[in-house]
């Protein structure tokens, strides 16, 4: 039986929105994408609320058994910090009403993962995603593109044998394909980088 996983790019101008079916056997289709969203000059509290209805009838629509959103452990530019912050919150939030579970990949996991190099620019993100996703182009625009992948890695993890033995690289990695090793150490390597808790 597939895993129904809702990717989420959180964003207050583009929040992008996928959903993606993965296989036990780790093959992956597109059931659906959007970016929701609105402009820098709408006041916040109305840009806030469109990410909430358009994820509430994401989720009413698709019925997922797993939610994947971003998370962004730092950025140069504070205000986009924020806004990717309050987004990510109106989701999270939304599927916590819901029942719905809700997994963090931070962007260095996702490009491990589908391309097999955390260091991946856009442009190969997407590329890839089309390719897993049997696509001729990738969504559009690259949020949703980015939405697909973070579906598609949560995916891989949630459903595939031996998936789960990637969050712990020390023994059990063999029954992964190279993508999800390198995605494994990317996510060991953030998590020997991320600041202590105070």
């Amino acid at each position: 039986m597939a895993l129904r996983v809702v990717g989420v790019d959180p964003g207050l101008t583009r929040c992008g929105l996928a959903v993606v079916d993965v296989e036990p056997n780790r093959r992956a289709s597109l059931v659906d994408v959007t970016v929701v969203g609105t402009t820098p000059d709408t006041p916040l509290d109305q840009r806030l609320l469109a990410i909430a209805e358009g994820i509430d009838a994401w989720l009413d629509r698709h019925h997922p058994d797993v939610l994947a959103v971003e998370r962004v452990f730092s950025q140069l530019n504070v205000s986009t910090v924020m806004g990717t912050a309050q987004a990510s919150g109106i989701v999270i939030a939304a599927a916590a009403r819901r029942g719905i579970p809700v997994a963090l990949h931070t962007p260095t996991e996702v490009k491990a993962a589908v391309t097999g190099s955390g260091q991946a620019n856009k442009a190969a993100v997407g590329k890839m995603v089309a390719k897993i996703l049997r696509l001729d182009a990738p969504p559009s625009p690259a949020d949703a593109a980015d939405a697909a992948a973070l579906a598609i890695t949560h995916g891989w993890r949630g459903a595939a044998p031996g998936a789960q033995a990637s969050a712990g690289i020390g023994g059990g990695s063999s029954g992964l394909t190279a993508a999800q090793r390198a995605w494994a150490a990317a996510e060991a390597a953030a998590r020997t980088t991320r600041a202590p808790r105070r």
